[in-house]
């Protein structure tokens, strides 16, 4: 059995993309797999190891997970030498427990496109610097964005032009999955989330996890 620890914020919680993931770890893999989240609105690693810090201290030493999955804020960035010094203290806990850290390479926004690439370099510079697997959704999520260029019902953001729709979220697990285990899900896996509801708060999602199930037109998926 697979276990995974997701910290983050809304890019993590968004559509419920953890328990995507895990449905997708099982039929990949071919194993059970649990995951569990420390995820809160627009809260940075700086803020998860200087405000929760007993908390996440807890749940990766005493949580017995396979990988932790580390997701910064994005919009906007905070500084990069936090990033670097927070995410390098989530990744030692890790390591004194034999936790596998993936870092979580986020998206720029939809009218920020000039953003992806100081991203990357960002993410992709933690992960050599430190020795980690890099999940690099960020570049999956440009060029796929090329591809569905002229298709009006592939858009992978939520309409805030931020966080992720269920087929951006869709995108996002399928990344994570290929990271994790090596393999993606059998074509046939089409199913995704959508929590949201037309409605600009926040707190009004949907309040039954029935109603959230979503399916990815063969085509685009």
């Amino acid at each position: 059995m697979k276990k995974i620890l997701f910290i983050g914020n809304s890019h993590t919680y968004m559509n419920d993309m953890p328990e995507l993931v895990r449905r997708m770890v099982e039929d990949a893999a071919g194993e059970e797999c649990q995951v569990f989240m420390l995820a809160y609105s627009g809260r940075s690693l700086k803020w998860h190891m200087d405000e929760e810090y007993f908390s996440e201290r807890f749940n990766i030493l005493h949580g017995h997970y396979d990988y932790c999955i580390i997701q910064e804020c994005a919009h906007p960035m905070t500084e990069f030498e936090d990033t670097i010094k927070y995410t390098h203290e989530i990744i030692e806990l890790c390591k004194k427990v034999n936790t596998t850290p993936i870092i979580f390479e986020t998206w720029a926004e939809k009218d920020k496109p000039e953003n992806q690439s100081e991203m990357n370099r960002r993410y992709r510079k933690i992960a050599e610097d430190e020795g980690v697997k890099l999940a690099p959704i960020g570049e999956i999520w440009s060029k796929v964005l090329k591809e569905f260029a002229n298709e009006p019902d592939a858009d992978l953001y939520y309409k805030d032009g931020a966080h992720a729709s269920g087929l951006g979220d869709y995108l996002v697990a399928m990344t994570l999955t290929k990271t994790i285990t090596g393999r993606l899900p059998a074509a046939s896996f089409r199913e995704s989330f959508d929590f949201t509801l037309p409605d600009e708060d926040w707190n009004h999602v949907k309040l039954s996890v029935e109603d959230e199930g979503i399916t990815i037109p063969e085509n685009i998926a």
